[in-house]
């Protein structure tokens, strides 16, 4: 058709001149095309029309290098990440959308940088690293999972809200509580109105925003897989689940009112997390909710004791499996998607250091993409995976542990030992684990 020629375009109907328009802005790009979003369809995921599975991984400081100082360290890091994980065929990434609040919290320098600086204050330039994380995902066909809060520290999360309205002291909120006190403070979350409504304001927020690069609104952007509403949100009380479970019924019908277009999940751990599979169940069956997550951390839930002791990994392998299984099948009968997004092992002998072997990794990473793998030809929900978490091109600091305003990121948090659960670009055997799955 030739729009150029007046006479050409006369002669054509209506209906046929709107249809070319039509056709015109959309290979031009000025149109998303609905089926560009992942959607489900019972227990599987869907894009473009055909099933959507995928290894993903978790790479929550993505939108904190924008912030460098040093273009080698900042954006043409970020770049030249994004370009690795491609060639590895991971193309699914779990990202923090907003860290809230300033300063230590819990004895931890939270990550950066703040979104919502103050109840209702929110600074708009300091989402500009997420509209170039997302502009960039964009142009590589990847997709991300937005998560908007956080039950730990690390990104200020559910207890900024509780010092911010004055249901913790300042003494509470610096110092490092207790894992008793701990529950028992974030647990009120819940039940904290002006917390959930500051919480909720911040997720219009950052719906609504526009990318200044592509000029997208986040609800119209199809490079967003889904968003969730935090990370790991847990009841952390038995007496807190009924306002837990309330809460996220609101904020999930909240969310779908402004976005129907995206999916939305929870971000929970599983059973542990939510107290029992009753609450697990009960949260996944809401309307507004379109899949679960599930999480496994054998180190942190005790699950061995010696890291190469051969009879307690095997122990760890039967639990991961039970564990899976369980959720997979709370899945079936609720019709929708499962995601691992989280599981991590340490490197062997416990080091931080990239040097070191990864050994007992691989095999539990290779278990579980095992189990992924041959679930997808078996009816099995367990439709995604994102391994935490990619480090990239940052390396631990020697004799240095713990991250410090400065320092690069990588896959392990603030709170945890640098180099803990992170699989560097160049963990040359845990990529070939991953290829080993990919080219099946």
């Amino acid at each position: 058709m030739n729009f150029n020629s007046k006479n050409n375009i006369l002669s054509l109907s209506s209906a046929q001149v709107l249809i070319g328009f039509f056709c015109f802005f959309l290979n031009a790009g000025y149109v998303d095309a609905q089926n560009d979003f992942v959607k489900i369809n019972q227990t599987n995921f869907q894009l473009n029309g055909k099933d959507y599975s995928y290894i993903g991984t978790n790479y929550w400081y993505g939108p904190s290098l924008y912030f460098q100082k040093e273009d080698k360290r900042g954006v043409s890091r970020l770049k030249t990440e994004l370009d690795f994980l491609v060639s590895k065929g991971i193309m699914n990434l779990r990202v923090v959308a907003a860290a809230e609040g300033e300063g230590q919290i819990q004895s931890v320098i939270r990550v950066g940088p703040v979104y919502q600086t103050a109840p209702g204050e929110f600074k708009a330039d300091n989402l500009n690293g997420l509209d170039l994380l997302l502009s960039e995902m964009g142009k590589r066909n990847m997709k991300a999972v937005l998560y908007f809060s956080n039950n730990w520290e690390w990104s200020g999360g559910f207890l900024q809200y509780l010092r911010w309205n004055d249901v913790v002291t300042e003494e509470q909120f610096r110092k490092k509580l207790s894992w008793d006190d701990l529950r028992d403070e974030v647990s009120k979350f819940y039940s904290c109105v002006p917390c959930k409504a500051q919480y909720l304001q911040q997720v219009v927020n950052i719906i609504n925003r526009k990318n200044h690069l592509n000029n997208k609104l986040y609800k119209e952007d199809a490079t967003i897989m889904a968003w969730q509403l935090a990370n790991e949100p847990r009841p952390m009380r038995p007496a807190a689940v009924n306002d837990y479970v309330r809460w996220i019924s609101e904020v999930a019908a909240n969310i779908k009112k402004i976005d129907s277009g995206h999916l939305l999940t929870i971000g929970v751990e599983g059973e542990i997390g939510t107290e029992n599979m009753e609450t697990f169940s009960k949260i996944h069956s809401d309307k507004n909710i379109d899949y679960a997550t599930i999480h496994i951390w054998p180190r942190n839930w005790s699950w061995y004791k010696e890291l190469h002791d051969e009879q307690q990994f095997k122990k760890v392998l039967e639990m991961t499996t039970s564990y899976i299984g369980r959720h997979d099948s709370v899945m079936k009968v609720i019709g929708k998607p499962l995601v691992l997004e989280e599981f991590g092992y340490p490197r062997d002998q416990n080091s931080f250091a990239p040097s070191a072997t990864t050994r007992v990794r691989d095999n539990f990473y290779d278990h579980i993409l095992n189990k992924w793998k041959s679930g997808l030809a078996n009816q099995s929900s367990l439709r995604g995976i994102n391994f935490w978490a990619f480090g990239g091109k940052a390396r631990p600091i020697e004799n240095q542990h713990f991250w410090k305003e400065g320092d690069d990121y990588m896959g392990d948090p603030p709170m945890e030992e640098q180099g803990l659960y992170t699989v560097f670009d160049g963990d040359k055997s845990t990529w070939k684990v991953i290829a080993k799955y990919q080219k099946k």
